[in-house]
This record gives structure tokens, sequence and C-alpha cells, in this order.
């Protein structure tokens, strides 16, 4: 390995850190109360590198939006080898109901940054979190629509809905079994909808 390829190794490997963390402290701290130092800090990057990579605290932002948007992508891939749609949403319901620790501290990572961002006048940031969102609606409306379901956009809405529901009361009210029982709910009314007919 050539000194300039283990450079541009360790320069990824910082960025992915920074956006790492990037993530985590704005879902746990929200974007007003974290500043750079305080990524460069859980990244372990000094503070003086992070303005090599990330020029703006706007631009973290957009970097823990792509993170969020990278680890949708993962868990949806994963589920989607499940052979069932159906499976596939009750898998989903259980991954949320596998974090409703954090849910209950922190509120849906992506919702509250969503909620957070459609706040401030400027930047356009709440854009860009609303597609982190729409890529779960999306997702959730096909595996709707691969079960023959008519209405599916309207059923992935109820879906992610509720799932941000019981992340916004899991989150005020610091009960994590609000999540364990929505999250069962959830799954009953998944059960109910049935199959299309033949």
């Amino acid at each position: 390995m050539t000194d300039s390829t283990r450079t541009r190794a360790r320069g990824a490997d910082k960025r992915r850190r920074l956006m790492a963390a990037a993530a985590q402290v704005l879902h746990e701290q929200g974007v007003e109360r974290t500043t750079i130092a305080d990524i460069a800090e859980a990244a372990g990057v000094p503070v003086g590198n992070v303005y090599y990579y990330f020029k703006t605290k706007d631009e973290l932002v957009l970097a823990a939006l792509s993170e969020h948007a990278g680890h949708l992508a993962e868990l949806t891939a994963e589920l989607d080898r499940l052979p069932d749609p159906r499976a596939r949403l009750k898998a989903m319901v259980e991954a949320w109901v596998s974090r409703r620790d954090v849910a209950a501290r922190y509120g849906c990572p992506t919702g509250t940054l969503a909620v957070e961002l459609d706040k401030r006048a400027e930047g356009g940031l709440d854009v860009e979190a609303g597609r982190v969102v729409r890529l779960l609606l999306d997702w959730s409306e096909r595996q709707f629509r691969e079960l023959g379901l008519p209405d599916a956009d309207d059923l992935a809405l109820t879906f992610v809905g509720a799932y941000q529901g019981m992340s916004l009361l899991a989150s005020a009210l610091r009960e994590p079994e609000i999540m364990s029982r929505q999250g069962a709910r959830l799954t009953r009314w998944l059960d109910s909808l049935g199959d299309a007919p033949a």
C-alpha cells in the first residue's frame, strides 16, 4: 500500500466517522444544541480537521441525513430478502420496537430531525429530511402494493404515521413500553388487512 493510498484510506475513515457521529449526536442533542466540536469529539477527530471534510454544521446535518438514509437502505435491503411483503412489514415493526429504549429517550432519528429542521427559516434541510422519510413511505407502499391491497399509499401513511406517533409518545412520556404495545397493535393491524382477492 502506498503512502497516498494510506492517506486516502485514513481520510475516508475520518469522513465516515464524522458522518456516523453527526447522525448520533444530532439525534441525541438536536441541531441547535450540537456544535461542530461535539461531533468532532464523538468521532475522535480533532475539531480543526472537521473543516477539511465539512465546511459548515449544515453540511454535517446533510451527512447525518445521508447516514439515516443509508441505515434505512441497509435495513430494507435485509427485509427485502424475506419472501412475503407482510412478513417484511412485520419485521420492520420488530426493528422499530427493538430500538424502543433509544426511541423513548430521543424519538425517531429522522422524524425528530425533520421536525426541528422544519422550524428553521432557511437552508432547505427540512426538504432533505422529508426525502429520507419518503424513502420509508415508498418502501412501505411497495409492500402494501405487493400484497395487492387497494390504497397502498394511504396504508403506507398509516403504517409510517403509527411509527412516528409511537416514537413521539414513547419519547415525550419516557416510556419504552409504548413502543412494545403499539408495535403489537400495529402487527395485529397488518394481520387484519387480509389478502387481496385472487
